[in-house]
């Protein structure tokens, strides 16, 4: 598999950032471009699929964090961070229900829903049928929440998610170092 292509088409990046990726750039050199030529929607879609689940959940925990937020989206993210901290099944569960709770309205509920869909069986406990999330499912609740956070400041909302995106470039690794990954 073509991580970066792959990525992308996963993501459902627009036929302007397909044309910039190529099979041989790395992680950071493909997201970064995507930056640089003003694709910051399509640059936040494929930076959360490429990092591992739990580096962009504790990202996307950051970013909240560094945001005024209620009550309720304060629970949400403490929900995430505690499974960045533990990434266990049940911290992935209360995370997940939380966000069910909130019916996926608010910022706290999609930093929430990043980690309850890292991973683990969706189906309710007790069924026989296995239901996996799907692999993106984590990238694009990442995505979800950084778009709120970003729309919080109307007139700054271009530039905010960039700049979200660009606060994450190091965790996919140097330029020519260690790479992310897509688990």
């Amino acid at each position: 598999m073509d991580t970066i292509i792959e990525a992308a088409r996963e993501m459902q990046l627009s036929a302007d950032a397909h044309s910039l990726l190529a099979p041989h750039q790395t992680p950071r050199t493909a997201v970064q471009g995507l930056l640089d030529a003003g694709l910051a929607e399509d640059a936040l879609g494929l930076l959360a699929r490429l990092l591992p689940r739990r580096y962009a959940v504790a990202w996307v925990c950051q970013c909240a964090r560094g945001e005024p937020l209620d009550e309720a989206d304060r629970a949400g993210v403490a929900l995430a961070e505690s499974w960045v901290r533990e990434p266990d099944d049940g911290r992935r569960r209360d995370a997940l229900a939380y966000a069910r709770a909130q019916r996926f309205k608010t910022v706290g509920a999609w930093v929430a829903a990043a980690a309850g869909w890292s991973g683990g069986d969706l189906a309710p406990p007790g069924s026989n049928t296995p239901a996996p999330p799907a692999e993106s499912m984590t990238a694009r609740a990442a995505v979800a929440a950084i778009t709120y956070l970003a729309a919080r400041v109307g007139d700054q909302f271009a530039q905010r998610r960039a700049e979200f995106a660009r606060s994450a470039l190091g965790l996919l690794g140097a330029p020519n170092g260690v790479e992310g990954g897509t688990k």
